[in-house]
């Protein structure tokens, strides 16, 4: 039989058998639509982490001086206790750093902390609040919808002078500018001269609830008690630079904390880079894991496929006789039945992509997890398919290619 004759057989059979079909193909779906959408989900959440994650929070081309990592280590409790004996970083250390870094690079300080906050419109509520100097806005890529930052000035002689997130202006200054109003962080008031631009969620977490305050500000002391800070941004015109830059701020530090040669950095500069490299392990098991369902799934509808067809070679016997009575070869019904399998199996496997772009979506909808279709996946799930039926089907169509014709035109 023709390779198209077996198609349009096996399709005609889909349209007759309804039922049967929809079992026959109901695990294959099932499989494919959980490997499309744990793909789709696995692949948004690295696009959004790359893309979002890294370059709002970090920064293209630039690295962050911290007493130990915040980012992606899953730490021992001896490496934790390595690290609570590590020297705070300290504004005195700014100095150092900034004046050794090569032209053309941004420094900016940051002390953050949770901290409540008031105002005369509205009920209390927590804000992220951060006490910073230099250029932080810069390296932050923060622009104002209304206001201004904070001057060079402001910044020297620490105003009492904020720069809020949008969120935080629309919950304390419903229907009001907020610019010239006053918000009180820690009992102490603050002039609001400024707001920044809406900035979205990280997994579901708001980047709009910011209250930013200089440094020099009272806001650092109830930041950072200690009179620390919480980490000192550089950034660089280009990645070169930027290595020169942590090549500088290595040297500088570990000579100002008396470091031989032998003993390893006790401060840490974190990147992108290697903040990602947590979340590579991790995608690499949500992977791992999230395939193992649709695995199974694929395995039983094999399996179905397998026992449909084998009844299929049953209800058919006399067919088969007729066939090989006329002079089909037992490859002509080797190949006749495994290809029926294989577009029984393909049409499931099409029917869950469908089902797997459509749960992506829908996760991507009501959740805080993005969704992104690979390619490769769909292409790799038509294929699964595919070759699911024709691994199904082989047993089936090896015994009816195998029937003697006499005793196949004997079946009633």
């Amino acid at each position: 039989m023709p390779f198209l004759e077996a198609v349009k057989l096996a399709l005609a059979t889909i349209r007759v058998q309804k039922l049967k079909s929809f079992f026959t193909l109901l695990g294959v779906t099932i499989g494919v639509m959980f490997l499309i959408a744990v793909v789709s989900i696995v692949e948004g959440m690295s696009k959004y982490v790359e893309e979002d994650f890294a370059g709002r929070l970090l920064g293209a081309n630039t690295f962050t001086v911290r007493r130990f990592p915040w980012f992606g280590n899953n730490t021992t409790e001896a490496e934790w206790r390595e690290w609570q004996r590590r020297p705070r970083v300290y504004y005195r250390d700014v100095a150092l750093v900034r004046n050794a870094l090569p032209p053309g690079t941004h420094y900016a300080v940051d002390s953050q902390e949770i901290l409540w906050a008031t105002a005369a419109y509205s009920r209390p509520r927590q804000v992220e609040a951060h006490a910073v100097d230099g250029d932080y806005f810069t390296i932050k890529k923060y622009d104002l919808s209304a206001g201004r930052a904070f001057t060079p000035q402001e910044m020297e002689i620490g105003s009492n002078v904020l720069v809020i997130g949008d969120e935080v202006a629309k919950f304390f200054f419903q229907d009001l500018s907020p610019v010239g109003r006053e918000l009180r962080i820690g009992g102490i008031p603050y002039q609001v001269i400024g707001v920044v631009e809406h900035q979205g969620n990280l997994f579901g977490q708001s980047l709009d609830k910011l209250a930013i305050g200089p440094f020099n500000s009272p806001l650092h002391r109830l930041t950072n008690p200690r009179g620390d800070i919480d980490g000192l941004m550089v950034q660089a015109p280009n990645e070169l630079m930027m290595n020169e830059a942590m090549e500088t701020t290595r040297e500088v530090l570990r000579g100002n904390r008396h470091l031989r040669p032998s003993e390893r950095d006790n401060f840490v500069m974190e990147t992108s880079a290697s903040a990602l490299v947590f979340f590579e392990k991790l995608k690499g098991t949500m992977t791992i894991v999230g395939t193992a369902l649709p695995a199974i799934g694929l395995v039983v509808g094999g399996m179905v496929i397998m026992n449909i067809m084998l009844v299929a070679v049953a209800e058919r016997t006399r067919e088969i006789g007729i066939r090989k009575a006329l002079g089909a070869r037992r490859k002509d019904i080797l190949n006749q039945f495994l290809v029926e399998a294989a577009t029984l199996s393909t049409v499931g496997a099409i029917v869950g992509i469908v089902l797997g772009l459509v749960a992506a979506k829908v996760i991507e909808s009501t959740t805080p997890l993005p969704a992104a279709v690979a390619p490769w996946s769909i292409v790799a799930a038509t294929l699964l398919g595919t070759v699911v039926g024709i691994v199904s089907g082989v047993y089936p169509a090896r015994r009816a290619s195998s029937l003697d014709p006499i005793e196949a035109l004997r079946q009633e």
